[in-house]
């Protein structure tokens, strides 16, 4: 029998796919199919289950109790108390423990989120920028908008001192308008932490991943890289140490050689599973299917599924199968091939197995590679990354000092060799 691996991520779906609201691209409301005539309620049992053994499972000094969707805040809020309870009575000597949620925001009030301020959850709030952006696709089961209700839970939880990220979908609607998006977030969520989710959605009647066409709600590989590119120059020019956009930190992890800390840009996977609310385990978030099944808690113990030959293939399945142009690819080292889930077009010499993404990752890392050897640098010297926004900062002022200087026939000083006059004069 394989060894369980040492730690491991899990995303606990306590309600299934049961949610309060429709939103058009979201992949898990199909999956209540899964368990016909079910409540979708995590029993008291499953709970107790699922803490004690994910806590004996992690030999690590912090574990992780994350709460996902559906919605989770449609058990009550104390049903979450229990969980808090549970973690404590079984938390190893000296080990930490750390609570996550992820919601969409519209059932917070201030009993929740002074419940999430006392026992230090830290809050992944669903937004996808401002108002008309965020309600194209993100609407209740009356087809109505949620912007209002989604800013009165951030109103909330900031009134409370609520640790909380952004987890804001790119797709079709708000893809165009990159600085919108991510202005709204830094100036009027006065977010700190956002993760950037590109929709890519197959175009099918299962929900699964299958097939090789994708909704038109799906982002375009270009359009999603030149999204990250317009960010970025304005992230990396102002807000470096200020803002953390989780892709970024990924990127310039690799940059340093280091750990990705993403498991779409890790070489392998397998190392972050889900759990639904009657004790199935699956391979991953993203494949809660049949065929990624790996059994139940209450029946098998978590470990030993989560070190299954099964679970192990799954990961190992990510690096074996990338394509030969993968492996030649200059931005390889950072991409690895993105997450297999999306790897379902084929190569210019028509190999299976590239990511839909492919032409969005390409034309980002390469966008990036100079500040971010910049940045990998300062790390090098044990300085803060941040330091590139004081260097961006000296050239402009520079570069503004020679445009007073230039004369009308001199070279432009921007470098684009026209005459100043015919260029920024």
């Amino acid at each position: 029998m394989n060894s369980p691996p040492s730690s491991f991520h899990l995303l606990a779906k306590p309600a299934g796919a049961r949610c309060n609201l429709a939103c058009d691209y979201c992949f898990f409301l199909s999956k209540d199919r899964l368990y016909p005539g079910s409540d979708l309620r995590m029993s008291d049992a499953v709970l107790e289950e699922y803490i004690r053994q994910y806590i004996e499972s992690q030999q690590v000094p912090m574990a992780t109790i994350a709460w996902q969707g559906g919605e989770p805040t449609l058990m009550g809020i104390d049903f979450f108390r229990r969980s808090v309870e549970l973690a404590e009575k079984y938390r190893k000597p000296g080990m930490q423990i750390q609570h996550t949620i992820q919601t969409n925001g519209t059932t917070l009030n201030d009993e929740w989120c002074s419940f999430f301020r006392e026992n230090r959850f830290l809050v992944g709030l669903s937004l996808d920028g401002p108002r008309k952006l965020h309600d194209k696709y993100r609407r209740d089961r009356r087809g109505k908008p949620t912007f209002e209700k989604v800013m009165v839970g951030l109103d909330l939880l900031k009134k409370h001192g609520v640790d909380f990220n952004i987890l804001a979908t790119v797709h079709r609607a708000n893809a165009g308008r990159p600085l919108d998006v991510y202005r709204f977030f830094r100036d009027e969520a006065e977010a700190r932490f956002i993760q950037f989710i590109p929709i890519v959605e197959r175009d099918n009647d299962t929900g699964f991943q299958e097939g090789d066409s994708v909704t038109k709600r799906s982002v375009r590989p270009e359009e999603y890289g030149s999204f990250l590119c317009s960010i970025f120059d304005e992230w990396v020019r102002n807000d470096v140490g200020e803002v953390f956009v989780q892709l970024f930190d990924a990127a310039l992890a690799a940059w340093a050689g280091a750990p990705a800390g993403l498991c779409i840009f890790a070489p392998t996977c397998g190392d972050a599973l889900a759990l639904e609310h009657n004790g199935d385990l699956y391979s991953c978030d993203h494949y809660v299917e049949p065929g990624y099944l790996l059994g139940n808690i209450m029946e098998t113990p978590m470990s030993e599924l989560a070190g299954s030959e099964r679970q192990r293939r799954f990961g190992r399945d990510k690096y074996d199968r990338l394509s030969q142009q993968c492996r030649l690819c200059d931005v390889g080292f950072a991409c690895r091939g993105g997450c297999p889930r999306n790897r379902f077009t084929s190569t210019a010499k028509g190999e299976s197995g590239l990511n839909y993404l492919c032409a969005a990752y390409l034309g980002f890392f390469r966008h990036i590679d100079e500040p971010m050897k910049t940045m990998a640098g300062l790390l090098e010297q044990d300085r803060e990354p941040a330091g590139i926004v004081q260097q961006y900062r000296r050239e402009q002022a520079e570069l503004e000092a020679a445009f007073v200087r230039a004369g009308r026939n001199d070279p432009c000083p921007c470098g684009s060799g026209r005459k100043f006059k015919r260029c920024h004069g």
